[in-house]
């Protein structure tokens, strides 16, 4: 139908306060409380809030020095020890403080939800669905059930720039447009900054359609090429490139230095599943959750094997392979995906004698062997089954007006299937807030910004202990040994242990080697740690001056060594501990 994809202003912008309205609505009341709740819990959105103040901070004070984070302590590049979040910096330049950071964390948040359904609406918009059917589409990709249990994974949820790049992309391409050609790669490489998680895959997928987009025009005899969008296919690919090198160098170097952010097949393994879990949904979905409580009883590494793209959704994609809105070659195209990515997303195991595609993924592709979890690969899943979602809902759509004489029956069942959908994916408790949901930010200390860095944090021997200092330590990022990513260095773990003891000669000995200038003891938290009696163990004549603050103990050291660089010191030092 002439015209049918070309998206309006007025339909833009009813789209984006809709996705708003909804997105705020499905995670209520979190914009009531920004900066003292956070989303899920307070595991891993602890330590993205503090990656995202960074980036702000490093691009303020020190962008050539981007990766060289205040964490772990005397390494370097230490932000690539996780994914980085590096595209989401610019919102770090905004506020200051632990506080700040939380409600910087939730808004982004939000907005990770908002573009998701933008981009999955525009895109179908951009393949030839209607509204009706982007809709289901946008609602689909942003709240199938299986991302609940993701919610405490910034670099996972945040994946509207797939969608948003190919739509921006293809309407340059289609429109013969070198300006949205170039925007559209430019939104693939800003969503390949924001982590390797989704960014290598979507990378391989980007290959893959340019290798495809290429045959095709092998068989067409080679039809001469616009200058203008071959120009603007080269610049766009070679930002693309460029970035990914430029981003690439700091993991390599962690890759290098650390042998254990090399993930071993065995790893990978832990985190595969069989087939089945595409059938089980996280344990707080309020419609499968508890339908699905006996097959995820059978489960390790629960969170990541709770892979339900939801039963409406696919129900839709199924009818929406057999549309004619879409080209057969396009169906056909999603289809395979879709498959292609749900084998890949099960992972593989050890022993089976199976020829498993993610293990020939892992031996064969650069990087992949980066990829701890294959199901945060579902996302591409969901991705395709949202476009055919879309498919399904527009034959409905179709037949719905063939048959009613009501204008407003096409309508109402566009609104019906959407929300379907949307209820699929609501969560528990919902419009609550739950410690499971979203649980109250810990109240920070009294600021440690002026006591001498780099700084020991105790306890440390818990990732809560460790994800609580990374956080409170937005206000003025001293350095500091503590540090929590996935990757932490044995170095770090060798030195937290031989802290048991602190204070003492030994002790205060290791650390006046090493550099450290303070020790500061959360007295708050030491109950049931081998810290729990520090203040009977005398300091005096350890060379240190202790004083209190509130709940914070602060012990600093006198004279300390500090001669050479850290990159030196972490050196010389990990082989002596």
């Amino acid at each position: 139908m002439p015209g049918r994809r070309e998206v309006t202003g007025r339909e833009l912008a009813l789209l984006v306060c809709g996705a708003i309205a909804l997105v705020v609505a499905m995670e209520w009341p979190l914009v009531l409380h920004l900066g003292t709740t956070i989303p899920h819990d307070r595991g891993d959105p602890l330590a993205e809030s503090w990656e995202i103040a960074w980036g702000g901070h490093a691009l303020a004070h020190q962008p050539l020095d981007f990766f060289g984070a205040n964490q772990f302590w005397p390494f370097r590049d230490t932000l690539a020890f996780s994914d980085a979040l590096v595209g989401y910096a610019p919102a770090g330049l905004l506020g200051s403080g632990p506080e700040a950071a939380v409600a910087r964390y939730d808004l982004v948040f939000l907005f990770a939800y908002v573009l998701a359904f933008l981009g999955g609406y525009l895109l179908a918009r951009e393949l030839g669905a209607g509204p009706g059917g982007a809709a289901v589409a946008g609602a689909a990709f942003a709240f199938a059930p299986y991302r609940l249990e993701q919610n405490g994974h910034m670099q996972v949820i945040s994946s509207g720039g797939i969608p948003l790049a190919l739509a921006v992309a293809l309407r340059g391409y289609r429109r013969r447009r070198s300006g949205w050609v170039i925007a559209g790669w430019l939104v693939a490489t800003w969503q390949l900054s924001l982590s390797w998680t989704l960014g290598l895959p979507f990378a391989y997928l980007l290959a893959a359609l340019c290798l495809i987009a290429l045959v095709a025009w092998l068989r067409r005899a080679r039809p001469k090429l616009p200058r203008p969008m071959a120009v603007a296919t080269a610049v766009g690919i070679a930002a693309f490139l460029l970035a990914a090198a430029l981003l690439a160098r700091p993991y390599l170097h962690v890759q290098h230095a650390h042998p254990q952010a090399h993930r071993s097949p065995e790893t990978v393994a832990a985190f595969s599943g069989p087939p089945w879990i595409y059938l089980v949904a996280p344990d707080g979905n309020l419609v499968w959750g508890d339908a699905t409580a006996g097959l995820r009883s059978e489960l390790t590494q629960v969170p990541e094997k709770t892979l339900f793209p939801g039963l409406s959704i696919v129900a839709l994609a199924v009818a929406g392979l057999g549309w004619a809105g879409y080209a057969r070659g396009l169906r056909r195209g999603l289809g395979i995906g879709v498959l292609a990515f749900a084998a890949l997303a099960l992972g593989f195991r050890m022993s089976g004698g199976l020829l498993w595609p993610d293990r020939i993924a892992y031996e064969l592709l650069p990087g992949w062997q980066g990829i701890r979890t294959p199901g945060r690969l579902t996302t591409f899943v969901s991705l395709g089954l949202a476009l055919l979602a879309a498919a399904g809902a527009e034959r409905a759509i179709a037949a719905a007006a063939r048959r009613s004489a009501r204008r407003l029956a096409p309508a109402a069942l566009a609104a019906a299937l959407a929300a379907a959908v949307v209820i699929e994916g609501l969560g528990l408790p919902f419009m609550t807030i739950g410690e499971r949901q979203q649980p109250s930010v810990p109240d920070p200390p009294p600021s440690t910004a002026s006591v001498p860095a780099p700084q020991l944090h105790l306890p440390a021997l818990r990732d809560t202990d460790n994800r609580r200092y990374l956080l409170w330590s937005t206000d003025g990022f001293p350095r500091m040994v503590n540090g929590k990513s996935s990757i932490e260095p044995a170095f770090t773990k060798r030195l937290i242990r031989r802290m048991r003891g602190f204070p003492s000669p030994r002790t205060v000995a290791i650390l006046r080697r090493l550099g450290v200038r303070s020790v500061i003891v959360h007295l708050d938290r030491v109950r049931g740690t081998p810290w729990r009696r520090v203040l009977a163990r005398p300091a005096r004549g350890l060379g240190l001056v202790a004083r209190r603050d509130g709940p914070l103990e602060i012990y600093e050291l006198r004279s300390p060594a500090g001669s050479g660089s850290s990159s030196t010191l972490g050196s010389a030092s990990a082989g002596s501990l």
